[in-house]
């Protein structure tokens, strides 16, 4: 594994879980069978720009001083650059296509990348255009809907897009 593989792998950690030492850490990455000393994973932690902080909950955790987990509730703001910028949801298997006005895709992507929704495995985003990855556990039927809901569609416009 790269080390920037695994600096990757040490923010997502950081984003799902609560980690409050180095030492922890190095336990965590061991079970998923990644190798790191403490001392990597100190530096590691350093170039990440992590920090110790205090939660909701009074617990202390390691943070990304920048990361968009401790800004606004991430669904909140999904809700809301969807229900401002997305115009069609469509899907075919496990791939979703939302469309946007020029120049906004990147902005709803960006948004959707933090929200960490189930069954959603990645998005690439063009100017006007966003392809979601879902899980095909999940499905892109079952993801569209969500993002329908999120965007605040109505089911009469949902009626008239299957129609066309």
């Amino acid at each position: 594994m790269t080390k920037t593989q695994r600096q990757h792998r040490i923010s997502e950690l950081l984003e799902r879980e609560v980690v409050s030492t180095a030492a922890q850490l190095v336990t965590r990455l061991q079970s998923e069978d990644i190798s790191a000393t403490q001392a990597t994973v100190t530096r590691d932690l350093q170039e990440l720009g992590t920090i110790k902080v205090r939660d909701e909950h009074g617990s202390r955790r390691i943070v990304i001083a920048m990361a968009p987990k401790m800004t606004a509730a991430p669904l909140d703001h999904l809700r809301r650059m969807m229900g401002e910028w997305v115009v069609s949801v469509d899907c075919s298997a496990n791939l979703v296509v939302l469309r946007t006005p020029p120049g906004c895709a990147h902005v709803v992507a960006s948004a959707l990348d933090r929200s960490v929704l189930d069954g959603v495995l990645g998005s690439v985003a063009g100017d006007d255009t966003i392809l979601v990855i879902a899980s095909e556990a999940r499905g892109g039927d079952s993801v569209a809907a969500e993002f329908r809901a999120l965007a605040g569609f109505s089911e009469a416009l949902v009626t008239v897009k299957k129609a066309k």
